[in-house]
């Protein structure tokens, strides 16, 4: 290069990198120096114009005393360049290292380890051997801890192999079968509890982990139940299967709520606590071992620091772990390398907002969108986990979606299993700060949402049965939150269409009880109208009857003055021929002396009524013979009642045995009552 520049350089990119970017400002000084040579610079400073020319290639970052140096040579202000050399410096050991290709992580960051892992699971031997002679000694065992104690990984990695080891000869299983319960547990694993065809004498394991999920995402009674009871009845001595299930310690209490699973755990449980120190070292610095890898002392005790005692830090640990291993110098994981992927406090969170910062706004949406869908809120517990089918987090651009599941999968931040997607551990929940904000805003809208799904895939599963849609509150309290246009958006076609037919039903039946109620109105309105017209028609029809009754009466003429009742002498009936009182032939009869009563007969009353009411009356009288004596016939008085009315004994309507009312001896006797 003319000017005494020496021999020209390779092109730089301050774009590419801290490395980069540091070299090509100090090239960049170099030239507001003069461009002073490298021979002239080394002669200013103690190291060589080789070594001076090597800082500024761009390779690789210099040691911070051949950078100043390299400053001083050109005269500028150490102090300034020694705070650049340091934020390069951090910038650097932030990056992660480019996989190659072929080549495993020693650590598993949030994911689990699985049965393959053994040779990198450390640090739970004793562990491992407590839990097997516990599930040899009994044929029903529960795995109890804290979210984040390691319980999935201790089964599958620790369990399994040893198991299918040399340490318990004799105890091979026939099979060994891993699952999840999930919403449908009986449903979906009916065919798990099948014990296996055994050439030996070896049972069939069943590895049931995340039971929790029992309680959690199965909401119907009777499908749990079902489950439970197989799972327990298949587990009985000559029932072919040895069970282990792992449980959170928050939920492990609702494992009472079962009288036979209670009772099946006594004294069949193994709580899992925290690691030791011990423990820990072996857990950070084998792995890096067994892959030919070296871990700074540093390091370790600084791990073993923020891990030990912290329940749930394991898988905080190992993805701290996992991102100090990606941003590694050589063959040596550092403790620089740690602090700046975050340690174990900030490694999720840093991975997370990375991948976050990287997205568009509608991929950013979307994201947000598949974690919501991975999380169950709690009811008076923690938040849980939830896998989900591949189809329930397509929308409408389906290529979006993929993208973002592919991007997060590769930031470990979730898992993708067949057509199952779930998060990578539970510690996210708690980790990642942003995750946690959108629960906390959302959680009623979750719930909700969780419901919603269930309804529709058990709608779906009925083949759309109309039983099965939303109704009543159900429906109203769906309708507010996920017919607005942000929200329709959330909800999976499957949903949706959910949704439209609850909403399409609810009108119908709304239309159908309008019609029922109008033509009910109607009716109610006719019978109205007939009764009206029956109480007009009984009326006029009572009107007439009371006017026939009444016409004859103020038509018939006054009748004529009664005749007086004659009174007679008790002493002796009159003689034949006599002519005393009205009538003076008796015939051949003696008249007898008719006795009135102080009020016989009551004087007439001065307005004459309608119809007096009747009056009894008792009337005795006595036949006699010609001769003057009693007919033999009478020797028995008779007596007679019946009704007169007033007046009837002035008329003389009251007739003696004669036939003219004045032969006989008539004795009246007042009325009666």
């Amino acid at each position: 290069m003319g000017g005494g520049m020496g021999r020209p350089e390779s092109r730089l990119d301050p774009g590419a990198g801290p490395v980069q970017r540091f070299a090509y400002e100090l090239r960049q000084l170099r030239r507001e120096a003069g461009g002073i040579t490298y021979r002239a610079m080394a002669e200013r400073v103690e190291f060589s114009a080789a070594t001076l020319s090597e800082s500024a290639a761009g390779e690789r970052l210099p040691s911070l005393a051949v950078a100043l140096a390299y400053v001083r040579a050109c005269g500028a202000d150490v102090g300034e360049w020694e705070r650049r050399w340091q934020e390069a410096s951090e910038a650097e050991a932030g990056r992660p290292a480019l996989d190659e290709e072929g080549v495993s992580p020693p650590y598993r960051g949030l994911a689990r380890f699985e049965p393959g892992d053994r040779d990198l699971f450390f640090g739970r031997d004793q562990l491992v051997a407590d839990l097997a002679e516990l599930a040899l000694d009994n044929r029903f065992v529960a795995v109890v801890g804290t979210s984040g104690s390691g319980k999935s990984s201790l089964l599958r990695a620790g369990l399994v192999p040893a198991l299918r080891g040399e340490a318990w000869p004799g105890t091979r299983p026939a099979a060994v079968r891993i699952l999840t319960p999930g919403e449908r547990p009986a449903r979906t694993h009916a065919r798990a509890l099948t014990p296996a065809e055994a050439t030996g004498d070896g049972d069939t394991w069943v590895m049931v982990d995340q039971f929790e999920e029992v309680f959690t995402l199965c909401r119907d009674p009777a499908e749990r139940a079902r489950f439970l009871d197989r799972l327990l009845t298949a587990s009985r001595p000559g029932g072919g299967l040895r069970v282990v299930i792992a449980v959170r310690a928050d939920l492990y209490g609702r494992l009472g709520e079962h009288r036979a699973l209670a009772d099946a755990l006594r004294g069949a449980s193994l709580l899992v606590a925290p690691m030791s120190t011990d423990e820990l070292r072996e857990a950070v610095v084998r792995p890096a071992t067994a892959h030919g890898l070296t871990v700074e002392r540093a390091l370790t005790d600084r791990i073993v620091a923020d891990v030990c005692d912290r329940p749930g830090g394991l898988p905080l640990m190992s993805h701290a772990l996992l991102e100090t291993w990606r941003r590694r110098r050589g063959r040596t994981l550092t403790l620089k390398g740690y602090e700046a992927a975050g340690g174990v406090r900030g490694a999720i969170t840093q991975t997370a907002e990375d991948l976050y910062a990287t997205l568009s706004p509608q991929e950013a949406a979307l994201a947000r969108q598949v974690m919501l869908r991975l999380i169950a809120p709690g009811e008076g517990t923690d938040d849980t986990s939830r896998p989900a089918h591949r189809a329930e987090l397509d929308t409408a651009d389906t290529t979006d979606t993929a993208v973002v599941l592919d991007r997060l999968a590769r930031a470990r931040l979730i898992t993708l299993d067949d057509d199952t997607v779930d998060l990578a551990h539970e510690a996210l929940i708690t980790a990642w700060p942003r995750l946690r904000d959108w629960i906390d805003r959302d959680r009623e809208v979750l719930r909700r949402h969780r419901l919603l799904t269930q309804a529709a895939t058990a709608w779906r599963q009925l083949d759309r049965d109309t039983g099965a849609l939303y109704r009543g509150t159900r429906l109203t309290a769906a309708e507010e939150v996920f017919t607005t246009p942000d929200s329709a958006d959330q909800l999976t076609a499957l949903e949706r269409e959910f949704l439209a037919a609850s909403l399409r039903t609810r009108d119908a039946e709304q239309r159908a009880t309008a019609r029922t109620a109008r033509r009910l109105r109607s009716l109610v309105s006719a019978l109205a109208a007939l009764l009206v017209l029956a109480v007009i028609a009984a009326g006029l029809a009572f009107t007439q009857r009371q006017h026939a009754i009444t016409a004859p009466s103020r038509s018939r003429p006054a009748p004529p003055p009664a005749p007086s009742v004659p009174s007679w002498s008790s002493s002796a009936p009159p003689t034949a021929g006599s002519t005393t009182g009205r009538h003076t032939d008796f015939a051949g009869f003696s008249p007898r002396t008719v006795v009135s009563s102080p009020c016989a007969v009551p004087p007439r009353p001065s307005v004459r009524r309608r119809n007096p009411p009747p009056r009894t009356y008792r009337v005795k009288y006595r036949a006699w013979s010609h001769s003057g004596f009693p007919s033999p016939s009478a020797t028995a008085s008779r007596h007679r009642r019946r009704s007169l009315r007033p007046g009837e004994l002035d008329r003389g309507a009251l007739n003696s045995p004669l036939g003219n009312g004045s032969a006989g001896n008539h004795e009246r006797t007042p009325p009666l009552g």
